[in-house]
């Protein structure tokens, strides 16, 4: 008889080997070699060339003594070369280490110390970043160029000078780690996820049967956000079957641009957030080109407003597909599928959800003591399964704030209906308490949102004398619209309780954003102390 405390119901742990994620271009290069995999600008390469440029780059590293486990850290705009270092660390079994190109020298050579990198791949364009690495981290000892520099040998000249060299893909097993996907960093410095050969397997399989039904090679993706985080682990999804992967041709978004090329390529599906997709559906290009062919526009990163979920739906049709998901669970916790999204809001649509858990995956609304509450009741948003990464490296302290009793703790609050539909009332990190009284500045936005004049809104809490925190809006107003603090504050006065309407309200031309198009409080904050606004804040009779 097996003891139930035997491990693997009686059978010893061993280390199972699994997949290469590197395989998948092997695979599409001997499936469809002469298929385009990827174009930027006027340039195309098909799988076969990107699984030749890919060999050839991996023993260029090899070659300069990159190995299983070492850390690879990259700093560059989205490329060819960027598409292809994921993979060339991959079939090295070394860690991709990408980073956002749009931080400075001092935050990236930070990454450097924190992933423990002993290689860099830095774009041409971003020498002050390599200066600043190599002065941080002495065991940086191999530095590639992307494009001719001062710095290093360029990519593309190591990529000639090992044509025709195959680089053996490395044997992995299930937790061995590919990628150290930091964290935005919203609450401090940022943390490096670590994510696992065996993890991005079951991710790669639960994106395509979740969020891309059907998606074969004669499907086509655009990409309109950095590679370096979202957007990488969409085009890895890709690469599984074989998808063409389309750049645009500028490190800037352009959204003519963006529309031409669904219009040219027969775009079918594109990963973006929510303030990106509201860019493209109100921009009149959209009208000048034909996107009929989309079927999958997925939208993550931040809870989308509904007045813009509805536009969206209105001028797309429904091909929504919202994900809500963290870097550290790789996006995958809940889907709210095309069927699910509805741009009328009659008594059956489920108004404000973020959809159902994942395949394989299990959520669970548990209160400050770690118990689950019941259906309705709010609480923090905690999951199990096994997209949910190996822990951030070298941060014991995190890894055990992080977890508990094998849960994955998000930090973001909410509740799931009867039905299992998961609805978010905000972050915790954004909560704020004013006058004994829990505020969630997200029921707040949605509300002013409403308002015509009104296309973009971020409250926060900051600190006040008499109340310990008060609310401040900030509000970009619709073209050609006017709108003054007053008369905004007496509207949403009549649709939410008193002691929820902000104190003050102030309008910006433009909300800051992070580096992947997402507006985050933390940023709003700084913007507002830049600006003055914070100190003195002013005061408004208290609210009944």
């Amino acid at each position: 008889m097996i003891a139930a405390s035997s491990p693997r119901g009686g059978v010893a742990p061993v280390s199972r080997r699994v997949m290469n994620l590197a395989h998948f271009v092997r695979q599409a290069a001997s499936l469809h070699r002469n298929e385009i995999g990827l174009v930027w600008g006027e340039a195309t390469w098909t799988w076969s060339d990107l699984d030749r440029r890919i060999d050839a780059m991996a023993a260029a590293l090899a070659a300069k003594g990159v190995s299983k486990g070492d850390r690879v850290l990259v700093q560059s705009k989205n490329c060819n070369q960027l598409f292809e270092s994921m993979f060339v660390c991959f079939r090295l079994g070394a860690v991709w280490v990408p980073a956002n190109f749009r931080q400075t020298p001092d935050e990236i050579a930070y990454l450097a110390e924190a992933s423990g990198a002993t290689a860099m791949i830095c774009h041409s364009e971003f020498p002050d970043h390599a200066v600043a690495v190599r002065a941080a981290s002495p065991d940086v000892s191999v530095l590639v160029s992307i494009g001719a520099s001062d710095f290093a040998e360029d990519y593309d000249d190591l990529v000639r000078q090992h044509a025709g060299r195959s680089a053996p893909e490395a044997a992995v097993v299930y937790d061995d780690p590919c990628w150290f996907f930091f964290t935005s960093g919203t609450t401090g410095r940022p943390k490096a996820a670590v994510l696992t050969h065996g993890q991005m397997a079951f991710v790669i399989t639960n994106h395509l049967c979740d969020l891309m039904p059907g998606t074969t090679v004669r499907d086509a993706s655009l990409v309109v956000a950095p590679l370096s985080h979202g957007a990488g682990i969409h085009q890895l999804v890709q690469t599984a079957r074989g998808v063409k992967t389309v750049l645009l041709a500028g490190d800037r978004f352009d959204i003519a641009e963006a529309w031409g090329l669904v219009e040219h390529w027969r775009i079918t599906n594109m990963f973006t957030v929510p303030t990106i997709l509201k860019m493209l559906i109100e921009h009149p290009s959209r009208e000048m080109h034909d996107h009929s062919s989309l079927r999958y526009v997925i939208y993550a990163g931040a809870p989308m407003y509904r007045e813009d979920q509805k536009l969206a739906l209105t001028r797309l049709g429904k091909v929504l597909v919202q994900y809500f998901g963290l870097g550290e669970v790789t996006g995958n916790i809940t889907v709210l599928p095309p069927h699910l999204h509805d741009a009328e809001d009659h008594a059956g649509a489920r108004i404000g959800t973020c959809g159902i858990a994942r395949t394989g995956m299990q959520i669970s609304i548990q209160d400050d003591e770690g118990r689950e509450v019941v259906a309705g009741s709010d609480g923090e948003i905690c999951v199990c399964g096994p997209a949910v990464f190996a822990g951030y490296y070298n941060n014991p302290e995190a890894n055990a704030k992080s977890f508990r009793d094998g849960w994955f703790r998000t930090g973001d609050l909410g509740h799931v209906d009867d039905d299992g539909f998961l609805y978010i009332t905000g972050r915790s990190s954004d909560m704020y308490i004013s006058g004994g009284s829990n505020i969630y500045p997200r029921e707040i936005e949605e509300k002013m949102l409403a308002h015509p004049a009104v296309a973009e809104v971020a409250i926060v809490g900051v600190p006040d004398q008499t109340w310990g925190e008060v609310g401040i809006a900030v509000c970009v107003l619709t073209a050609g619209q006017s709108l003054t603090e007053s008369e905004l504050l007496s509207w949403i006065g009549s649709k939410i309780a008193r002691y929820k309407v902000p104190k003050r309200v102030v309008f910006w031309d433009s909300l800051p954003k992070s580096g992947y198009g997402k507006i985050t409080k933390k940023i709003v904050k700084e913007e507002l102390a830049a600006r003055g606004v914070l100190p003195p804040l002013t005061v408004r009779e208290p609210a009944a």
